[in-house]
């Protein structure tokens, strides 16, 4: 059974994005983790954090602190929820994608000095809701995922799907939702 990875990092309870997200896991078959990171209180990689990580490099990797890096490189498919906040995506998500690049987790190093992934996964899914345009040369959020994605984690395929300028001033939000839940349908 395919193991999916829902990274869900949308901190409103009436999240549009979670609303996509949601139509979109109705889609798939499998297992699915739901990891609300609101909830998991991750923490940012300070000096401490860092001192820690690089002492236990090369070791077992059975510290709770690569649990999310183990939990991301063993999943199938991995959807990503994520609001479209100052051009990129709440702080929380930066926060795990750094608790989740970790050598010889996610990625390794070539003898060149290249990221080589180790994720398992073939796919990876963003999803993203804006109040306004999301021009995309400034979809930076999705760019950041997709870069990681394919040049750290060995992801070879990444999509993104989003509802854009809802909260302009007479748009008809059902409608550009159903837009986006269409588009999802589409490939799915």
């Amino acid at each position: 059974m395919e193991k999916i990875l829902f990274v869900n990092a949308c901190v409103r309870s009436e999240s549009r994005t979670l609303e996509l997200a949601k139509h979109l896991l109705g889609k798939l078959d499998g297992e699915v983790q739901e990891l609300i990171l609101d909830s998991e209180k991750i923490p940012a990689l300070d000096g401490e954090t860092l001192k820690k990580r690089d002492s236990l490099k090369n070791s077992d990797y059975s510290d709770p602190m690569f649990k999310y890096a183990k939990q991301f490189a063993a999943a199938d498919t991995i959807i990503i929820a994520a609001p479209y906040w100052d051009l990129m995506f709440p702080a929380l998500l930066k926060i795990y994608f750094e608790a989740i690049t970790v050598t010889g987790i996610t990625f390794k190093y070539s003898p060149e000095g290249q990221p080589i992934g180790l994720c398992k996964a073939k796919r990876l899914i963003y999803l993203t809701t804006a109040g306004g345009p999301v021009f995309d040369e400034l979809n930076l959020g999705y760019d950041y995922a997709k870069k990681l994605a394919t040049l750290f984690y060995g992801i070879p395929e990444t999509v993104c799907f989003k509802a854009e300028g809802l909260d302009i001033y007479g748009a008809d939000i059902p409608a550009i939702i159903t837009e986006a839940k269409n588009k999802i349908d589409s490939c799915f």
